[in-house]
C-alpha cells in the first residue's frame, strides 16, 4: 500500500507559532519551568542531595525537573485549550517527554555502572534516538513511519511479527530494564545504609544482591514479553543455558555461588584482614563474582570467590581482631636479662596501638654467636593500619631503654688465630710458597 506524507500538521504548527498568542504560551511555559526549578531547589535543599537519579549533580539534570515541568506544562496545555489553540505547548510537551526519558535512562545507567565505557556510548545513542523521535513526532513523520514499519512482517514460528512490534517492544523492554535497575539500586542503597558492623553488612549485601537478581529477572521476563517472545519457549532455552553453564560457564557459575556462600556463612566480611595466595590486605568489597582486597601499600587484588572457598585463607579478624606481632633484638653477653625484662615490657606497653591486655612480653629466645637473642611479643587491635609503623615505635622504645640502662647491642665477633713460624702447619705453608725470583 502506497502512502503519502501529509505536511498539514507541520504547517499548522508553524502557523500557530507565528500567532500573537504564542507569546502568551511562551510566558506560561517559562512560568511552568521556573516553578518546576523552584520546587526541585526546595526539595533538594531540605535533605542532603543524596539522590543522584532524582536531583542529578545540579538539580536540573536529574529526573525530577523534567517530570515536574512535563506535568505542569501538560496541565497548562489543558487549561489553555479552552481559550486558544495551543502551538508552543504542542511542541514543548514531546520535548519534555524526550528529556524525561533521556534523564531517566542516563541517570540510572550512570549510577548503576559508574565506570563503564560502554554506558557512555549507550547514553549518547539513547539521546540521539530520543531527539530524533521528537523531530519525527513534531513534523508528523512518526505516524507515517510507524505505518510503513507495520507493513514489514515476517513469520516466527506460529506467530507473525512486524518491524513496528519489534521496535516498540524493544523500547518497552529498555524502559522496563531501566526501571528495574532503578528500583534495585534504590533498595540496595536503603539496605546498605547505616551498617554498623561487618557481619550486619554481609547480611545486607546478601539481601541487596538477591533483590537485584530478582528484579532484573522479573524485568527481563516483562521485556521478553513486550518484544513478543513466547515465554513458554523459555523451558527449552533454560535447558540449553543449563548445559552451557555446566560446560563453558562452570567457573563463572562457581564464582557466583561461592559469593553467596561467603556472604551467607560470614567467614569473610568487609573490613577483615586476610592473606590469600601470598597477598595481604583488607577486604573492601564482596561482590557476587569476586572479592576486592586492598593491601596497605594501596594495591588492590580482585580475587575470584571460588578461590576463597577452595583454597586456604588466613583471616586475622575472623574470631578475634587482635594480632600478635614480634620484634627481635640481641644484647651482649653479661647483660642482666632478668632485670631488663620488666623494663622492656613497661616501655613497650607505653607505645600507642599496643594493647595492655594481653600485656607485652620479653623472652630470652636463644644464644647466638655474638649475643643473646630476645623476643618481644605484643598485641595490636588495628592491623589494617599497618604493622611496620608500630614495630618501628617498639624498636625506638627498646633503643631508649638500652641507652638508659647502658645495654650494648653486640657487633659480630670473630676470633682470629695467628700461627707462629715454628708451628709445623706454618712451616709447611711456608715451604709450599715458591721463593721469589
Amino acid at each position: 500500500m502506497t502512502r503519502t506524507l501529509d505536511n498539514t500538521e507541520l504547517q499548522d504548527l508553524i502557523a500557530g507559532l507565528l500567532q500573537p498568542t504564542a507569546l502568551m504560551e511562551l510566558g506560561v511555559l517559562a512560568l511552568c519551568l521556573g516553578l518546576a526549578w523552584l520546587i526541585v531547589r526546595l526539595l533538594r535543599g531540605t535533605p542532603p542531595a543524596d539522590a543522584p537519579i532524582w536531583f542529578g549533580r545540579r538539580g536540573v539534570d536529574g529526573v525530577l525537573f523534567p517530570l515536574l515541568a512535563l506535568l505542569l506544562a501538560f496541565g497548562a496545555k489543558l487549561l489553555l485549550a479552552n481559550f486558544l489553540k495551543a502551538a508552543v505547548f504542542k511542541l514543548a510537551v514531546p520535548i519534555l517527554i524526550s528529556l524525561l526519558l533521556i534523564r531517566l535512562t542516563v541517570r540510572v545507567l550512570s549510577v548503576t555502572y559508574p565506570d563503564s565505557r560502554w554506558m557512555r556510548i549507550l547514553e549518547r545513542s539513547i539521546s540521539w534516538v530520543a531527539w530524533l523521535a521528537v523531530v519525527l513526532w513534531v513534523t508528523g513523520v512518526l505516524p507515517w513511519l510507524l505505518d510503513a514499519m507495520d507493513d514489514v512482517r515476517w513469520t516466527m514460528g506460529p506467530h507473525e511479527v512486524s518491524l513496528r512490534n519489534m521496535v516498540e517492544g524493544g523500547v518497552t523492554a529498555g524502559l522496563v530494564m531501566v526501571l528495574a535497575l532503578w528500583v534495585a539500586a534504590a533498595i540496595e542503597k536503603r539496605l546498605l545504609r547505616g551498617t554498623g558492623n561487618s557481619s550486619d553488612l554481609s547480611i545486607r549485601m546478601i539481601a541487596a544482591n538477591l533483590v537485584r537478581v530478582l528484579l532484573l529477572s522479573i524485568g527481563l521476563l516483562f521485556a521478553l514479553s513486550a518484544v513478543g517472545i513466547d515465554l513458554t519457549a523459555l523451558g527449552v532455552v533454560g535447558g540449553a543455558i543449563g548445559v552451557g553453564v555446566g560446560f563453558g560457564l562452570q567457573k563463572i557459575a562457581a564464582n557466583y555461588v561461592s559469593g553467596f556462600v561467603i556472604l551467607a556463612e560470614r567467614s569473610l566480611r568487609i573490613g577483615d584482614m586476610v592473606k590469600v595466595d601470598n597477598f595481604d590486605g583488607r577486604i573492601t568489597d564482596i561482590r557476587t563474582r569476586y572479592t576486592v582486597i586492598r593491601a596497605l601499600n594501596g594495591r588492590e587484588a580482585i580475587v575470584p570467590n571460588e578461590m576463597l572457598i577452595t583454597q586456604r585463607v588466613e583471616n586475622s579478624s575472623l574470631a578475634d581482631p587482635r594480632v600478635l606481632l614480634t620484634a627481635t633484638v640481641q644484647v651482649a653477653y653479661g647483660t642482666d636479662v632478668r632485670a631488663l625484662q620488666p623494663l622492656i615490657q613497661a616501655a613497650v606497653a607505653q607505645v600507642p596501638r599496643v594493647l595492655a591486655d594481653p600485656p607485652p612480653s620479653a623472652q630470652l629466645l636463644g644464644f647466638g654467636a655474638d649475643g643473646m637473642d630476645l623476643s618481644i611479643n605484643f598485641w595490636i587491635l588495628d592491623p589494617e593500619n599497618g604493622a611496620g609503623n608500630v614495630r618501628s615505635d617498639v624498636n625506638l622504645a627498646l633503643l631508649a631503654v638500652f641507652d638508659e640502662q647502658g645495654v650494648q647491642i653486640p657487633y659480630p665477633q670473630r676470633e682470629v688465630r695467628v700461627l707462629s713460624s715454628g708451628d709445623p702447619v706454618s712451616a709447611a705453608a711456608d715451604s709450599a710458597v715458591p721463593p721469589p725470583p
